[in-house]
């Protein structure tokens, strides 16, 4: 489950599904970042490396004047077939540039004529209208989105096109522009975004699924997004659907999964509900899911379930500290122990491979002990102290909050035990000190 995809057949340089595991690192990153400095992340789907682009075109089109760039709108306009595509082709590869950008949405009546194009009933000229548009999407000048405007109800349009390639192409489109502006959220909004995006998570194409699971989180993300985005999409089909996803088992796609996992995450956040998600069934799919990732660790060294872990790490960890968990039965659905096993399996995994990520599986461990003697209880049961007081000296914030977990119940009872272990004496000591100042 865990193991790479094949890729689709396509000419491209490395692979398309390497493509898409460089675009999920990079947007690891990415989240990160957003997170400490409010950046905003796209996505990129080009199949062609600059070298395969043709060298000579790209080179050409950097120093192109206005007259050029109208040139190759006219030359798309006329002609053959194959010649108004190449055309096109060439656009695209210059809009690879700030600079054609921002000479094309300058131009009066660039927009109007590639969205003509993109309305037109010639299937190649229609798919090449829209890779410039996407390529004018993940620009970062900001008036270049608002430029796009015009494009964007033909895009929601077409996500009930017949190709899959096509939807995939206008989902991450529409997905870098709703996250940088408000015009266009604003736009697609009363057109119906929410319903559209409901009928695309059906779809069997699994490339469809993830890139509607970005754009979904893109449109999750916005500012307006408590008060006039999630209780729509709560109203909608697409948390049972979203959660169906997440579901462990053969058919579960890492790639998907990530996605779905961030716009559970950012749903959580957003407090509208979170007890409907959980009467859905939110909590028990996730636990489910931990399981299946800790057993996953223990198979192989190389799952990527790094990029999954964080989003469900957190999914869980707030979903515990909803007020209305025990009304709802979702506390029930977590008294398993084998969710602490699991969650000590993937610690000692992260301690050697993702360090950054401790912080939140203790986060879970705090939620989980909290107020639930049973959870405190598997602590001692399954012989869990030693390996937690392992993990005190990877930070500061790991070292405090084992230290909550410890104050819970009958944690420095169980400390006794380790006191006179050589390797743990210092820890014990730090922690226990800990607890009779606090």
């Amino acid at each position: 489950m865990w193991s790479r995809r094949q890729g689709r057949l396509r000419p491209v340089v490395c692979g398309v599904e390497e493509l898409r595991r460089r675009r999920r690192e990079r947007e690891a990153v990415l989240r990160k970042a957003r997170r400490e400095q409010q950046l905003v992340s796209k996505r990129l789907l080009r199949d062609d490396a600059p070298e395969e682009a043709g060298e000579g075109c790209v080179s050409a089109i950097l120093g192109e004047t206005e007259f050029q760039v109208q040139q190759l709108l006219r030359q798309a306009q006329r002609g053959t077939e194959e010649k108004r595509e190449r055309a096109l082709v060439s656009l695209r590869r210059g809009l690879q540039h700030p600079e054609t950008q921002q000479t094309f949405i300058q131009l009066e009546g660039s927009m109007r004529t590639l969205v003509g194009l993109l309305t037109s009933n010639q299937a190649q000229l229609q798919l090449e209208a829209a890779r410039c548009l996407h390529e004018l999407s993940h620009s970062e000048q900001s008036t270049v989105a608002e430029a796009c405007l015009p494009a964007t109800s033909y895009l929601l349009t077409y996500l009930s096109s017949h190709s899959s390639d096509f939807i995939e192409l206008c989902l991450y489109t529409l997905g870098n522009l709703i996250v940088e502006s408000e015009a266009v959220r604003r736009q697609l909004l009363p057109q119906g975004i929410v319903p559209a995006l409901a009928a695309c998570i059906q779809s069997p194409h699994v490339a469809v699924l993830e890139a509607l699971g970005f754009a979904l989180s893109q449109l999750l993300q916005a500012k307006e997004a408590p008060e006039k985005i999630i209780p729509s999409i709560l109203a909608s089909t697409l948390p049972q659907h979203m959660l169906q996803l997440l579901q462990p088992g053969p058919k579960l796609n890492p790639g998907v999964a990530v996605e779905f996992a961030w716009c559970l995450h950012y749903i959580i956040c957003s407090q509208v509900s979170n007890s409907l998600l959980i009467v859905h069934g939110a909590l028990s799919t996730l636990g489910l899911l931990l399981l299946d990732m800790a057993e996953a660790v223990q198979r192989t060294e190389d799952t990527g379930l790094e990029l999954l872990a964080c989003p469900v790490l957190r999914c869980v960890s707030n979903l515990l500290t909803e007020a209305e968990m025990e009304t709802v039965g979702g506390q029930m659905q977590l008294r398993d122990e084998r969710v602490v096993a699991a969650l000590f399996i993937l610690l000692q995994f992260f301690f050697q491979k993702q360090p950054s990520l401790l912080p939140e599986g203790l986060w879970l461990l705090n939620n989980l002990t909290a107020n639930s003697p049973s959870f405190c209880t598997s602590l001692l049961s399954l012989d869990l102290i030693e390996p937690l007081l392992q993990l005190l000296p990877v930070s500061n914030v790991v070292s405090v909050m084992a230290v909550q977990v410890f104050l819970q119940q009958s944690g420095l009872q169980a400390l006794e035990k380790h006191h006179e272990e050589a390797q743990l004496q210092d820890r014990v000591y730090a922690l226990q000190q800990t607890a009779l100042q606090g």
